[in-house]
């Protein structure tokens, strides 16, 4: 009996500690202790991800647009931020001219042909001759001479992918913050009707234009009414750009955008003499006498 009941004890000790190990066993398995380590610290780098993005919307946010009349002429290399890490923009070059803004963009692919300022929409219904196809510079990279209407905010632009063969919308913005800060003026003049004096230099000095001159200003931008001496002038080159009479009767009038205080290359088709000739001269708006009309 002694025996037996030795046996029985040691057979219910056994029961015991496998009924423990067991009970170990299925709370370490439990679905709630089986989440991968990874995850929190996924978690947590999304989290930083997108404090990184609220960060630069709201520094985007609190940049002011500014137009090529704010900044004076010249070239300077400027950051510009895409929509899409499929155009990555590495090199950007503004131009500023007579209130003008113009730049060139290195991208760091070749994958698009041309880009249209625009969305894929407009630029389907548009003629390809508005189109900017690229130039490929010494190192075989892609650039693009591009308008631009003003830094700090949304620009759309349509880039033609060579293979996909299809539009694709991107949204770029020029910054502002990475062009010396003593090149930008403070205020631009506000929208309305103003006038201003304008002198007008070269030629033969015979020719002159009527002074003070319209200026309207709206967007940024300054756009002046050239009245000249004449009845003969055809067309007006600026910077590369034609610009013809507004008018039908009298002297010729012109309507073109302005600077303040920089001196304005123009050159002027007159055939006063029988046959046309092109006569180079130099408009200047005067800041101090711009009054409001």
């Amino acid at each position: 009996m002694k025996i037996i009941k030795k046996i029985l004890n040691f057979m219910l000790t056994i029961s015991i500690v496998l009924t423990v190990l067991t009970g170990c066993n299925i709370q370490n398995t439990s679905p709630l202790n089986d989440k991968p380590a990874t995850d929190e610290n996924s978690l947590q780098s999304t989290d930083q991800e997108n404090i990184q993005e609220d960060n630069t919307e709201k520094e985007a946010e609190t940049e002011e647009p500014i137009c090529g009349n704010q900044i004076e002429d010249g070239t300077y290399s400027i950051e510009v931020s895409s929509s899409s890490s499929m155009f990555k923009i590495i090199d950007a070059q503004l131009t500023v001219k007579n209130g003008e803004m113009s730049a060139v963009l290195t991208l760091s692919g070749t994958g698009y042909e041309k880009l249209y300022m625009g969305t894929e929409e407009e630029a389907l219904a548009d003629t390809d001759d508005k189109c900017i196809y690229f130039v490929e510079d010494s190192q075989g990279k892609y650039t693009y001479e591009v308008p631009v209407e003003a830094l700090n905010q949304d620009i759309n632009c349509a880039a033609w992918s060579i293979r996909k063969e299809k539009w694709y919308d991107r949204v770029l913005v020029f910054h502002s913050s990475s062009i010396p800060e003593k090149v930008i003026t403070e205020n631009s003049v506000p929208d309305g009707i103003y006038t201003a004096e304008v002198i007008l230099s070269g030629g033969s000095g015979r020719a002159s234009i009527e002074s003070p001159a319209d200026i309207t200003a709206a967007g940024g931008t300054m756009t002046a009414t050239i009245i000249w001496s004449s009845k003969s002038y055809e067309h007006m080159l600026i910077d590369g750009v034609y610009f013809y009479p507004v008018n039908t009767t009298g002297n010729s009038t012109f309507e073109i955008p302005v600077s303040m205080d920089k001196d304005i290359e123009v050159t002027a088709q007159t055939v006063a003499m029988s046959t046309p000739h092109d006569i180079d001269y130099t408009l200047r708006f005067d800041s101090a006498t711009l009054k409001s009309k």
